[in-house]
C-alpha cells in the first residue's frame, strides 16, 4: 500500500445524547476512564502501524460522540503519537465539536499538535428548533466557537446544519447557511434529518410533526442555491465547501480508498477488506481486535464486482460522479455496459451520462438511493 490512507478516531463520549443521533456514545465517564481510552488509542495506532508495514497517512479525522472532552491534553497524546507513526506532512487533521462547550483550551491544544481543521454541531440559527433537538449550545455559542478556533489558528471550519426540522421554512434555511458564511465557515454540511432505529426520535416518530418530502425537498433546493450564490461548491450531496476546502478525509470514503478507524464501533477499508470494532468499549480497552465482515453473497447486476458495486454507489453522492478513465484505473476494466445502458434510460434530469462518466443531478441527489438501486439492482 504505497499511498497514503486516511485515519479516524472514534471518541465515545458525550454530556448527553441527542434525540436523534444514533452513533455509538457514552455519557458521563470519569478522568480515569478517558485516561485509559487515550492509552488505548495510542496502543492500538502503534499495534496498526506495525501490521500495515509502516504505511502513511494524509488526513486524521476526530469524531464521535463529542471528541472535546477528552480535553486538550489527551488529544494531545493521541495526535503526537499518530504523527510520529503515520507522518501526517501536509495533512487534513479534522476534530468535531460542541460549540456548547468551553473550547478555547482544547482547540489551543489540538492547533499545537497539528489540528488545523474543526468540524461544528452548529444544526440551525433557530433558538426554537435547538431546544426540538435538544442541543445544548444557543445559537451565539457557534460564533464563539468559530473565534475560538480561528484565535488558534484554525480556519479550515466546517458547520453542520440540520433540515427537515419541526416548523423549519425556506427562510430559516436561507438564513443559517448565510449565517454560517457570515461567521467564516469554508464548509457546510447540510443534512436532512433522518429518524433512525434505537434513537429517542424513533421512540416518539408519530408525535414530532416533521416536513414531508415535498417539503424536505424544497428546503435541501433552497439550501443548495444559497449555498452557490454565497460561493460555495457542492462537491456531494450533502456538503458545501469553498474551492480548496472541500474535506479531504470524507473524500477517501467515496473513492473507496483506504482508511484505518480506531476506538469502539470504528469501520475500516484496508486492502479491499472491511472490518469495525465492537461497539463495546470495554473490548476496545482490552485490546480485542476488530471483526471482519463476513462475505456477502453477490447482489444485484451480477456482472459487477461487489467492491465496483460499492465505488459505483459511492461516487454517484459526488458532484463529479463516476468517470469512466477512473473506474478503469481503479478496476482494470471498463464499467459493464449493463450500467451505462440502464443510466441512459433515466430522466436526463435526474442523471447525466455523457462521454466521461454518470452523474446525478441535484434533483438526481434527492431521490440518490432510487436511482443507485436501479443501476446496479436487477
Amino acid at each position: 500500500m504505497s499511498d497514503p490512507i486516511g485515519l479516524y478516531i472514534h471518541v465515545p463520549f458525550c454530556v448527553s445524547k441527542c434525540p436523534y443521533c444514533d452513533f455509538y456514545s457514552l455519557q458521563g465517564q470519569s478522568p480515569e476512564v478517558m485516561d485509559a481510552y487515550t492509552n488505548a488509542v495510542i496502543d492500538a495506532l502503534a499495534l496498526w502501524y506495525q501490521k500495515l508495514g509502516g504505511v502513511s497517512a494524509d488526513t486524521l479525522y476526530i469524531g464521535g460522540g463529542t471528541p472535546t472532552l477528552l480535553g486538550g491534553k489527551r488529544l494531545k497524546r493521541i495526535l503526537d503519537k499518530a504523527t510520529k507513526l503515520f507522518k501526517l506532512k501536509n495533512a487534513e487533521i479534522t476534530m468535531e465539536a460542541n460549540p456548547g462547550d468551553l473550547l478555547d483550551e482544547v482547540f489551543s491544544a489540538f492547533a499545537s499538535a497539528g489540528g488545523n481543521r474543526v468540524s461544528i454541531g452548529m444544526q440551525t440559527c433557530d433558538d426554537a428548533q435547538l431546544r426540538f433537538l435538544r442541543r445544548r449550545h444557543r445559537p451565539q455559542d457557534v460564533e464563539n466557537a468559530v473565534a475560538a478556533a480561528h484565535a488558534c489558528g484554525i480556519n479550515n471550519i466546517s458547520l453542520d446544519i440540520m433540515l427537515g426540522l419541526r416548523g423549519q421554512s425556506v427562510k430559516s434555511v436561507v438564513f443559517d447557511i448565510s449565517r454560517a458564511f457570515e461567521i467564516g465557515a469554508s464548509h457546510v454540511s447540510a443534512y436532512i434529518l433522518k429518524i433512525e432505529e434505537g434513537t429517542l426520535f424513533y421512540q416518539n416518530r408519530d408525535t414530532l410533526f416533521l416536513p414531508d418530502s415535498d417539503e424536505c425537498a424544497e428546503l435541501y433546493l433552497a439550501a443548495c442555491q444559497t449555498a452557490d450564490m454565497l460561493g460555495y461548491r457542492q462537491y456531494e450531496i450533502s456538503n458545501f465547501a469553498m474551492p480548496g476546502y472541500e474535506c479531504r478525509h470524507n473524500i477517501k470514503y467515496w473513492n473507496l480508498d483506504p482508511y484505518l478507524g480506531i476506538g469502539p464501533a470504528a469501520h475500516s477499508y484496508i486492502n479491499n477488506t472491511r472490518f469495525y470494532y465492537e461497539q463495546d468499549i470495554n473490548l476496545f480497552l482490552k485490546g480485542v481486535m476488530p471483526v471482519h465482515e463476513q462475505d456477502k453473497p453477490q447482489k444485484g447486476n451480477h456482472n459487477i464486482h461487489e467492491h465496483e458495486n460499492e465505488y459505483i454507489m459511492l461516487r454517484l453522492r459526488l458532484d463529479e460522479g463516476i468517470k469512466y478513465n477512473e473506474f478503469k484505473a481503479k478496476f482494470g476494466r471498463d464499467i459493464p455496459q449493463s450500467v451505462i445502458d440502464r443510466a441512459k434510460e433515466l430522466p436526463s434530469h435526474l442523471i447525466s451520462v455523457d462521454n466521461d462518466g454518470i452523474r446525478l443531478t441535484r434533483l438526481g441527489f434527492l431521490l440518490s438511493n432510487t436511482l443507485i438501486c436501479k443501476l446496479l439492482y436487477d
